[in-house]
């Protein structure tokens, strides 16, 4: 069934297909975010991904320092991409190609511990990309798209681009708590919405994702936020057992704006223990074209045909909160009605 505690639908992948589809094609088109339960991905695997995680972030910082910098794999602390952004967190950064290929990070890595976290993680991708692939799969039959594997041919692709990311976020610090307020919320339309927006209390700030889906796993601390298409940012409470799904950019462009990337961020972390996420971004290959399905164009199109390596690109010429899916829109004063992609 699909609730919407806190003003987001939670998907059970476990009941009908034909519900399923519909109910993923709604929370893509209302939020461009849901949450997925009875996902199918052993929790053995992902305890073992977390495990291994934070074994590797507690170690020195001149140890960790070997898996970086990230150009674009490796290991970053507070740095995000290459225009300044900053945020309160340390993460690595591996590939997650099919077929499986996170050991290709040993070229940048001597260290064994990453050997370990590149050995676990492989397992845990195949998994998720195989969850990944399915979504896609409901998408296609829920938008009556006609070929159900159109979307899920662009991540099960030898040469996807898919990479699979760790985000650890400490503790702040006593002192700093003592001067920085804890985030107070307000209860509005069955959403928990911020009420204002501090820069001091971000961890990562505010972004969608390049890609065309997200499936992202947290442990037990909170801090994840969704804006919303009426203006409120959604803290999404943790839970370890589900997935998040976050459509991206690219998926935006596929759909015709008929889906919207969620754009997200991260609060600082007012807990007493780190907040960790793991996320498995679903690219395609590079040279991949991207543009609207032509069931997706009832009259205008909205986006000229691109490569995702020119929006990848994009997205790391850009700074962080950039809309960089709008260098590729069609202006609506040309004649581009029923363009072919």
């Amino acid at each position: 069934m699909t609730s919407r505690a806190l003003g987001v639908p939670t998907i059970d992948l476990s009941v009908d297909r034909s519900i399923v589809s519909q109910q993923i094609v709604i929370a893509c088109e209302e939020y461009g975010f849901f949450r997925l339960i009875n996902h199918g991905v052993s929790n053995a695997i992902i305890s073992r991904v977390e495990e291994e995680s934070f074994r590797f972030f507690a170690k020195p910082g001149s140890e960790k320092q070997q898996a970086g910098p990230p150009n674009p794999l490796g290991y970053g602390c507070r740095t995000i991409g290459l225009q300044g952004d900053t945020g309160e967190l340390e993460y690595l950064l591996l590939p997650a190609a099919n077929p499986p290929s996170v050991s290709q990070s040993s070229k940048l890595i001597s260290n064994n511990d990453l050997q370990i976290i590149s050995c676990v993680v492989n397992e845990y991708v195949q998994a998720v990309r195989r969850l990944t692939c399915d979504i896609l799969d409901l998408v296609a039959e829920g938008l009556c798209l006609g070929d159900n594997f159109v979307l899920s041919r662009l991540i099960n692709n030898v040469e996807s681009d898919a990479v699979f990311r760790v985000n650890h976020y400490p503790p702040l610090d006593q002192t700093a708590k003592a001067f920085i307020p804890a985030p107070k919320f307000i209860l509005q339309d069955d959403k928990i919405a911020n009420n204002g927006d501090h820069p001091s209390r971000v961890g990562l700030g505010e972004h969608s994702d390049p890609q065309i889906l997200t499936i992202m796993r947290s442990n037990d601390v909170g801090g994840f936020q969704i804006f919303s298409h009426d203006g409120l940012w959604i803290s999404i409470p943790p839970n370890p057992t589900e997935f998040c799904v976050i459509v991206g950019d690219t998926f935006q462009a596929l759909t015709n704006d008929r889906f919207k990337s969620a754009r997200h961020r991260v609060m600082e972390n007012f807990n007493d223990k780190p907040r960790l996420s793991m996320m498995y971004f679903g690219a395609p290959s590079l040279d991949a074209t991207i543009c609207p399905i032509p069931r997706m164009v009832s009259s205008l199109i909205h986006y000229r045909p691109f490569t995702w390596r020119e929006l990848k690109k994009a997205a790391y010429s850009q700074r962080l909160a950039d809309r960089r899916l709008d260098l590729f829109k069609y202006n609506h004063n040309q004649n581009n009605e029923k363009k072919k992609c």
